[in-house]
């Protein structure tokens, strides 16, 4: 499955490469495409492990704002 997320208060390549390395230590992440200058990111996840709701907060978690697109 793939989810995109708003991800409005990122603005640097620390805060991409936060988010990324965040989000990859969840179980079931396939790929992580976090855009700055769009202020998005795209998931592909399995989600018979896990769900959108759960890599919303872990975003939330490192310190971002996630809103599902």
């Amino acid at each position: 499955m793939k989810q995109k997320f708003s991800i409005e208060d990122m603005n640097c390549n620390h805060c991409v490469t936060s988010i990324e390395k965040a989000i990859n230590e969840l179980p079931g992440i396939q790929k992580v495409s976090i855009h700055l200058k769009r202020k998005n990111g795209v998931v592909k996840f399995d989600d018979t492990q896990i769900d959108s709701n759960q890599i919303a907060k872990k975003i939330i978690d490192t310190g971002y704002t996630a809103k599902l697109m």
